[in-house]
């Protein structure tokens, strides 16, 4: 049960973060119509589908220090 509850958590977290990576780097066309840098991190921070990628990160996190593994180790 503890190993399932794992790898529902680290495949939720990695879905999340695959989805925003995706729309991200989808974003970067932005880049070849004239933004410059400074605009485009402005326009991905306020996009709600490019923060999914911060979940994603912070669950995998979570799940990995919650559910790793034994008092002193950190499995993936």
């Amino acid at each position: 049960m503890h190993f399932l509850t794992f790898l529902f958590c680290f495949s939720i977290g990695f879905g999340f973060l695959l989805i925003g990576s995706i729309y991200i780097i989808s974003y970067l066309n932005l880049l070849t119509l004239g933004y410059n840098f400074i605009e485009y991190v402005k326009y991905i921070i306020v996009r709600p589908e490019c923060l999914i990628t911060l979940l994603g990160i912070i669950i995998i996190c979570i799940s990995i220090t919650l559910f790793g593994g034994n008092k002193n180790e950190l499995y993936l």
